[in-house]
């Protein structure tokens, strides 16, 4: 069969299977993102049926779909409220930072990995999927919700600090001198500190430059620039996911309508395809030897995650039910901790398998817990104010007057319009 032949089959065949997947969990009533995952798994290497022919194009389009996904995410914001929210958030990044990375740490040195593994594995638990958590806001129809602005500081703070992380990381993993890794370092730091200043001081000149009452031209100027940025974020050590946002929140008024109107659906498809490369690049066979640890260390992480989401949201004077969705929100890990167990792997061969069961149970777990944690909690709440009445005496009976209202799942003031 011609190449393009069986690559237009494949590609027909995954997007048409995506298809059908997104309607059935539609009906079924929860996120996507796990049938994505597990199909990718399926069609993988060492899968069922592997695809071949459409492998690097596969690639490429959830290289693209993480960056749609970080940029649609900065044109819900605007440049002052992201600087508003590091300024606040910034406390809630350093606990975030001591309760993620060090079981990951700790559990590299009791394997006996040694040091270098450890900062490896200190990240791979540590940074959220913004991928993932983008999609489930998304899905789930939060991104207005009033503690959603807290899960984009923690994450924005994240994807930050990595700008510092993955040079040392690199550093460490080549044995460069200190004067190497600083450079390196100096360079992303740079990069990072150029990007905001722009869009903070000329974000309303980008703004009017990029605008269009064609929508084409409109989509294609956006575009362009976003995947412009990406790269040369990314030539220079800096997260493609950082320059994506960053371009989001540069632009704003009609042109950041316009252009969330018209990449949606680009969005949609490119995440989609996102979710199913990082099935299509686990091998199973892989993940049984390593699943009891990779699965301990998911139960712990995910606890650690819900209680970083719990702080960040009381600080941010979220209640309670929006303080268990942010805990929730943020238990999925994804692209970063791929990226960072990729780089590992040649001094430590053995955390690639871990990294890749761990993230894939947590990418599993992560939609799930967002939208069944608060539930769960406000249900165990209830129980654990009613055992005392049941373990005692009766309780006596209530007073006269009117029933109170059944306490609703979403509090008061957690679902206000955020400004951007």
């Amino acid at each position: 069969m011609h190449d393009t032949t069986a690559l237009l089959i494949e590609l027909g065949a995954i997007i048409l299977g995506l298809g059908i997947l997104g309607r059935l969990a539609g009906r079924v009533g929860f996120s996507p993102i796990p049938l994505y995952l597990l199909a990718g798994l399926a069609f993988g290497h060492g899968g069922l049926l592997p695809l071949n022919a459409s492998e690097e194009f596969v690639s490429t389009g959830a290289e693209i779909g993480v960056i749609l996904l970080l940029l649609l995410l900065g044109l819900e914001y605007s440049a002052s409220e992201l600087v508003t929210n590091l300024k606040t958030q910034y406390p809630s990044g350093i606990v975030d930072f001591a309760l993620n990375a060090v079981p990951g740490a700790v559990a590299a040195l009791v394997l006996g990995w040694g040091p270098v593994a450890a900062v490896a594995l200190a990240g791979v638990t540590w940074i959220s999927s913004s991928g993932v958590i983008a999609k489930v806001l998304g899905d789930l129809g939060r991104l207005g919700n009033r503690e959603t602005p807290v899960i984009l500081g923690v994450l924005v703070i994240e994807d930050l600090a990595m700008a510092v992380y993955l040079p040392l990381l690199t550093a460490l993993l080549a044995g460069l001198s200190l004067a190497g890794g600083s450079l390196t370092l100096l360079i992303s730091l740079g990069t990072v500190g150029a990007v905001l200043y722009v869009a903070l001081r000329h974000g309303r000149l980008i703004s009017r430059a990029v605008s269009s009452d064609n929508p084409e031209m409109l989509l294609l100027v956006v575009l362009g620039l976003t995947v412009l940025v990406a790269g040369v974020a990314q030539q220079l050590q800096v997260s493609a996911a950082v320059g994506a946002f960053l371009v989001g929140i540069a632009l704003s008024g009609e042109v950041a309508e316009g252009a969330h109107h018209l990449l949606a659906p680009m969005r949609d498809l490119f995440a989609a395809v996102f979710f199913v490369f990082f099935g299509l690049n686990t091998d199973p066979a892989a993940i049984p030897p390593v699943l009891v640890p990779a699965l301990i260390l998911a139960v712990i992480t995910a606890g650690t995650k819900i209680a970083t989401g719990w702080f960040a949201a009381r600080r941010a004077g979220v209640r309670t039910a929006g303080r268990w969705r942010t805990g929730g929100t943020l238990v999925a890990r994804g692209e970063f901790s791929i990226v960072i167990a990729g780089l590992a792997v040649g001094v430590e061969p053995r955390i690639g398998p871990l990294a890749t069961a761990y993230v894939l149970i947590l990418v599993i777990l992560g939609p799930l817990a967002a939208r069944f944690t608060e539930p769960v909690a406000r249900r165990a709440t209830r129980l654990l104010g009613r055992a005392p009445a049941t373990a005692g005496a009766p309780a006596a009976p209530a007073a006269p007057g009117p029933a109170p209202a059944e306490e609703s799942p979403v509090a008061p003031g957690d679902t206000a319009r955020t400004g951007g």
